[in-house]
């Protein structure tokens, strides 16, 4: 009896801890945002960068973004890695192979690196300046590529 209730004990603690892991890697996923007022984005509002498709809120947003493209850039070359147009194919600083242990979250994505002064780089930078450091169009023409359409 007692055998049973330890079993049954650990296998809903068990469900439980899976549960949760499920839940918190759905919250940590992020979703694509528009680029320049970071609402949720209007796949018919779109405006090509990079080889790919970037999509906004509002018939505003496009015009800002075409008047300043620089400043909204990485953002945008961001959405393109989270909308599955852009894979990583090289370190976004080298230009170098990807070693597989050298990655870190970079606003919710997965970024590979050739080194470890490479990673620690992007480790140091946090926020805005992470995203904007790691998916520049320097940083992004050197480390990712779009899909052909």
């Amino acid at each position: 009896m007692k055998k049973s209730l330890i079993a049954i004990a650990s296998a809903m603690l068990l469900m439980t801890s899976f549960a949760y892991t499920q839940a918190e890697e759905a919250a940590a996923k992020a979703k694509p945002t528009c680029p320049v007022s970071g609402k949720d984005i209007d796949k018919t509002k779109i405006v090509s960068h990079n080889g790919g498709d970037v999509y906004f809120c509002c018939a505003n947003c496009p015009k800002a973004f075409k008047a300043n493209t620089d400043k909204f850039a990485p953002k945008a070359n961001h959405q393109l890695v989270l909308t599955g147009q852009a894979k990583q194919k090289a370190c976004p600083f080298a230009g170098k192979p990807v070693n597989e242990s050298k990655t870190t979250k970079v606003a919710g994505v997965k970024v590979g690196f050739c080194c470890g002064n490479c990673l620690a780089k992007a480790k140091e930078a946090k926020g805005d300046k992470q995203l904007a450091l790691v998916f520049s169009d320097k940083a992004f023409l050197k480390g990712f590529k779009v899909a052909k359409k």
